[in-house]
């Protein structure tokens, strides 16, 4: 039993069909076949259902566990790799993170703190759902994943708080808003609103706030880019909601100011997630010991604090209420 056929295994579990996975492995699709028919015969059980060529027909009862063992193998495998090279202070590879979209912008300090620590790590990060979050963490094709905690539904994991998600009200600076810093979810909902695409997580959530406050609210853009939304704000005249870190990063672009959303206020917890088990992957340690980190310098909150319109990063970035303006941006049209 080697590890090459646990990797054809996996391989034509990915790819579903036995040519394209021979070629991912870098093996004539004969020599492909003859590993798996061999670990077969070892185990000795079928692994797949046979059909005609090279066509992938599904896995076998047996061969489902198998396969969840395969890569249960291979991820200890390239962790112990990984764990040696960390011990000579050489960590190579990728840290492969699932996160949600609204998460984008906190997610450069992260990264930032790992890389010091480990310059040769590259970062993969993907920006999925729940489900898909769950999946990666199941099969070792994720390190890590970064979503919400009431509702990730990621199985039993390994936790670690980040930081508590607010929201705000992203509004044209317009007269309408002017000295105003709070607004009432009930007042949002009769605005012209940009919104996220109904079933995303964030969407979901905010739906459930307006139904509590009998606001019923209606987009008059929807998308699943926060980013887009903000733009709807800056070019349209419309309101989007958006997490309150999107003030600190990206910034908010000129024309626009932020209202903090009340009665009531909520929040979300974000946390990291990583598998359950005794030994954690050198790669989801690497993420583990910079929030760790980040926590006891203060947490996020206080990260995002240092960041000031003078800080080089920043240069472009002005301000005249303790916000950061796009220097280049458009102008709100008349």
């Amino acid at each position: 039993m080697f590890l090459r056929q646990f990797k054809y295994l996996t391989a034509v579990v990915e790819e579903g069909h036995f040519g394209r996975a021979a070629q991912k492995c870098n093996v004539t699709q004969p020599s492909l076949s003859c590993g798996i028919k061999q670990l077969e015969l070892e185990i000795g059980v079928p692994i797949f259902l046979r059909g005609r060529g090279q066509r992938f027909c599904g896995l076998t009862p047996e061969g489902d566990r198998v396969a969840k063992w395969a890569r249960n193998v291979i991820a200890n495998c390239e962790a112990m790799r990984d764990e040696v090279a960390a011990m000579q202070k050489n960590l190579h590879g990728r840290l492969r993170m699932g996160a949600m979209p609204s998460m984008s912008p906190i997610l450069p300090v992260l990264l930032q703190m790992v890389r010091e620590q480990h310059p040769n790590v590259a970062m993969d990060v993907q920006f999925l759902g729940n489900d898909a979050m769950k999946t990666g963490l199941n099969n070792f094709t994720l390190d890590v994943a970064l979503t919400y905690f009431d509702q990730a539904e990621l199985g039993r994991r390994n936790t670690l708080k980040i930081y508590k998600e607010n929201l705000s009200l992203l509004v044209p600076d317009v007269a309408e808003f002017k000295g105003r810093e709070e607004i009432t979810w009930r007042e949002a909902a009769g605005l012209p609103l940009a919104m996220l695409r109904e079933g995303m997580h964030e969407r979901r959530f905010v739906d459930r706030i307006f139904e509590k406050v009998g606001g019923a609210p209606e987009a008059k853009v929807e998308s699943e880019s926060i980013l887009h939304l903000m733009f709807q704000v800056q070019f349209a005249g419309l309101c989007t909601i958006i997490p309150s870190h999107f003030t600190h990063m990206p910034g908010l672009h000129r024309g626009t100011r932020a209202l903090r959303l009340v009665d009531p206020v909520v929040s979300q917890d974000v946390c990291l997630f990583w598998a359950e088990g005794e030994i954690m992957t050198p790669m989801a340690a690497t993420l583990v010991s910079a929030v760790k980190k980040l926590n006891k310098q203060g947490g996020l909150d206080a990260r995002l604090a240092e960041i000031t319109p003078d800080s080089p990063s920043l240069a472009p970035f002005t301000s005249d209420a303790g916000r950061q303006v796009a220097q280049d941006a458009v102008p709100l049209p008349a």
